[in-house]
């Protein structure tokens, strides 16, 4: 039986520093890293990714101006958008098989031993249409 899909956005962020905000739906919220570089679309790629603080799932379909004076103020485009199934979610490993635009296949999050909230973002295989 196929595991159950959920989405995914990542988010360009035009703020003080331009970064990414790859969300995925997991538990009713999304979980949220920032990722200071373009999210790696190719293999032997890798990026840090910051975990940050979760958002409500209607949070995946924004797109606009955050006003100056607020957390975050700053432009948000959605760069990607998809849905994702699940593989592995263990407190120091996530690896999940996105069905985006521009990411497809299987990735994985790997939480870096001894920090808070540094996590490495890298496609670890192919697209897998079964999943």
């Amino acid at each position: 039986m196929p595991e159950k899909e959920s989405i995914f956005v990542i988010q360009k962020h035009y703020t003080t520093t331009l970064h990414f905000d790859f969300r995925l739906e997991i538990g009713n919220v999304l979980k949220s890293w920032a990722i200071p570089k373009t999210p790696p679309t190719d293999k032997g790629i890798k990026r840090l990714a910051i975990l940050t603080e979760d958002h409500p799932l209607d949070y995946a379909d924004f797109e606009g101006i955050i006003p100056k004076g607020n957390y975050g103020a700053g432009k948000v485009d959605i760069w990607d958008k998809g849905k994702f199934t699940l593989i592995e979610n263990q407190n120091n490993k996530i690896i999940i098989n996105l069905k985006g635009s521009k990411l497809k296949g299987k990735y994985c999050l790997i939480k870096l031993k001894d920090q808070e909230k540094n996590w490495i973002l890298f496609k670890c295989g192919e697209e897998d249409n079964n999943l």
